[in-house]
């Protein structure tokens, strides 16, 4: 299994260096100029060459994207446009704890709402619990983080003054962020989850520990919920990428300074390291998701770990 995870990760290399450039030539090509917003309109011809030649803006772009490469390799990611002389990864770091926070406490809001309502449901097939379940499932789904945002805001913040508007620091700050973030991954989670399980249900293992007078919640946990997990793992995967995504918009809504809102920031101010940095670690964050839910998949499954090995 080791050597099947080394082996992904190995292939996504190109990938990761695809992302590099992608990156990089678009912000090259992008219109303006980095250095006239860093001192101004006002700024003498004499002052921009020089700061062009400090940041080496005045080499040719695959010279400026080699460059960008080789220092890379030994972790270094440039200096910051926006923030002159200070270095990137101590602007990521600053906002990956933050973004990592968040990200992980909506994780554990949809993991909390999502499964067991795809296990209610499907306990309760064609019931009424069954409908209003999905219904809600559906809603969350549905409604964009951009609207639910400032509707629980007006609801929770203004109208009843419950929960603070945003900001960080107070562990109460971040219950609304956390729920809008994790409220379409719960959604999704509940009807997969709805949809695995009465599958696993029908089949014939479970109808033989029924048989064999096992309690039911030992069928529902020991045997069903395990198989029934499986196809979960791979909407959880796809869901922590919405979850890094959907961060560029809560946490501007909410003035979280993570990576979203540094990002936002960045596109804005022209501060092309800064963004190159985002949108990689961004890749980097897909790819360790996605390897970490084949390990999971042989953890759940043996016939996976055997599949790998052959």
């Amino acid at each position: 299994m080791l050597r099947y995870l080394g082996l992904r990760f190995a292939l996504s290399i190109p990938a990761l260096i695809a992302v590099t450039l992608v990156t990089f030539f678009i912000g090259y090509f992008a219109p303006g100029d980095p250095v006239t917003d860093m001192l101004g309109p006002r700024a003498t011809q004499e002052a921009v060459t020089r700061l062009r030649a400090e940041y080496g803006l005045d080499r040719p772009p695959l010279v400026q994207y080699w460059s960008f490469l080789s220092n890379l390799m030994h972790g270094d990611l440039g200096l910051s446009y926006r923030f002159r002389g200070r270095p990137v990864n101590e602007i990521i770091a600053e906002g990956l704890s933050v973004t990592a926070q968040l990200g992980l406490l909506a994780l554990f809001v949809a993991i909390l709402l999502g499964i067991p309502a795809g296990i209610v449901a499907a306990l309760n097939r064609g019931r009424p619990l069954d409908y209003l379940t999905m219904s809600v499932a559906l809603a969350l789904i549905s409604v964009p983080a951009f609207v639910l945002a400032p509707v629980l805001i007006l609801l929770l913040a203004v109208k009843h003054p419950w929960l603070p508007v945003g900001g960080w620091g107070d562990p109460i700050q971040l219950v609304m962020p956390a729920f809008v973030l994790g409220s379409r991954p719960a959604g999704l989670l509940a009807r997969m989850m709805r949809s695995s399980m009465l599958e696993v249900l029908n089949q014939d293992y479970i109808r033989t520990a029924r048989a064999k007078g096992l309690r039911e919640r030992v069928v529902i946990l020991r045997h069903a919920l395990r198989n029934a997990l499986l196809p979960v793992v791979t909407v959880l995967a796809n869901s922590f990428g919405y979850l890094v995504t959907g961060s560029f918009i809560i946490e501007t809504i909410y003035d979280i300074p993570g990576i979203g809102r540094i990002g936002i920031e960045s596109i804005f101010r022209r501060d092309y390291p800064v963004i190159e940095a985002t949108v990689l670690l961004m890749a980097v964050t897909f790819v360790l998701v996605n390897l970490a839910a084949d390990l999971i998949y042989g953890l759940l499954d043996p016939r996976v770990r055997v599949g790998a090995r052959a």
